[in-house]
């Protein structure tokens, strides 16, 4: 589609299915990658509020726009690596994605080799924003802005609490981050305008389901400790250290560990062999369970992380996945919206306090709540109004 009949086609305004009428009927192409579930969850959430609006929008992975032995050698080889021999990712992590000083290597080689799919996707599509989700997508629109090969603007959804390097690119036309910290961060960075947004949830993070937690309260009242439950995140690939004796400690001080063990069903099988833990596959109602516990241990300050701050949960960070992981969770800590467990005496110590009702725990959620503040879209179509695409 030609840059006038995009124009047109935006100027013309849009209708919702029910009728109402939109002042511009933006399309957006959102760009997330495959690796865990987090960058995807966050695309099809930003798709869905599109959709819900009659906007058009649609979700592409970046790695599925790389040749294509590539695009699957990288997700396996990550997979592979948080998984089994993490320290290789975090020696991966300070050469080229820590922040700092001294030159390093660049995402833009590797991200290029997808330039071709992206603009003709965009094309084809006719998008009139791209909304960048994931790192190596970053670095692929702001190569391709600062070449004027991509006609519309790109708006980067950063969905990490600590920046790191590969999300960083000049070229971009604008960064929407989960704090002003990080903004800040972009903007001393790149120049670029960047701006705290918030994370992305679906809706029910934030509202109650209706009857779907009281479904978890009834299951969990069948174990023991089942007045307070606290939930263990491993992400998508079940990717944890020393989750049974977590989950042990915590069921001998009361607790009902209840750990989502994702895919990873070596993972849930050891759990299972532990006493007063209760161990989970893949969760579809993240919304009801979140509800129905009382805190959150995390390792990732992922998007588990901040559904749970959305759902009022209190987060409490404890052997953290190394690399971005290990500094997310810092930077959340840094910001009084979790607490960061370096053992396991810290880490019941601080269950005790966020588990009770009273004025810590009422804190802590309001500051976690407190970053839910604008929507992605509409700044994204603004960014796009403001280029006249």
């Amino acid at each position: 589609m030609s840059p006038s009949k995009r124009l047109a086609r935006r100027r013309s305004g849009g209708r919702r299915p029910g009728g109402e009428a939109h002042d511009v009927n933006t399309t957006f192409l959102l760009v997330s990658a495959s690796m865990g579930a987090g960058h995807d969850t966050v695309a099809r959430e930003l798709a869905r509020r599109a959709h819900e609006r009659g906007q058009r929008a649609e979700v592409v992975d970046v790695l599925d726009l790389l040749p294509r032995p590539l695009g699957a050698a990288l997700r396996h080889g990550y997979r592979s690596a948080v998984l089994h021999a993490p320290w290789t990712y975090a020696a991966v992590y300070r050469a080229l994605l820590r922040r700092g000083g001294g030159p390093r290597p660049s995402g833009v080689p590797l991200a290029r080799l997808a330039a071709g799919p992206l603009t003709e996707r965009v094309e084809a599509g006719g998008a009139d924003v791209v909304v960048p989700v994931f790192h190596l997508a970053a670095q692929l629109t702001g190569h391709l802005r600062a070449r004027g090969l991509l006609r519309v603007p790109s708006t980067v959804c950063l969905v990490d609490f600590a920046v790191h390097r590969q999300w960083l690119h000049p070229g971009n036309d604008r960064y929407f981050c989960l704090t002003e910290e990080a903004a800040r961060a972009v903007r001393a960075d790149t120049g670029t305008p960047a701006e705290a947004t918030g994370p992305v949830v679906a809706p029910g993070f934030l509202a109650a389901p209706d009857g779907r937690a009281a479904h978890w309260r009834d299951r969990f009242a069948r174990h023991p400790h089942g007045d307070r439950p606290v939930v263990l995140s491993s992400g998508a690939w079940g990717a944890a250290f020393g989750m049974p004796a977590t989950a042990r400690a915590l069921a001998h001080a009361g607790f009902l560990p209840v750990v989502l063990c994702g895919r990873n069903e070596r993972l849930r099988a050891r759990l299972h062999e532990v006493p007063g833990v209760l161990a989970l596959g893949w969760v579809d109602d993240m919304p009801g369970l979140l509800h129905a516990a009382r805190a959150l241990v995390d390792n990732a300050a992922g998007q588990t992380a901040v559904q749970a701050l959305a759902a009022g949960l209190p987060v409490v960070g404890h052997r953290p996945m190394p690399g971005h992981g290990a500094e997310g969770v810092a930077r959340m800590a840094a910001l009084g919206i979790s607490d960061a467990a370096a053992d396991t005496t810290a880490l019941l110590a601080s269950l005790e306090r966020l588990t009770a009702d009273g004025p810590e725990r009422t804190g802590r959620i309001a500051r976690g709540r407190a970053l839910f503040r604008q929507d992605v879209l509409s700044r994204a179509a603004e960014a796009a109004r403001a280029v006249g695409v």
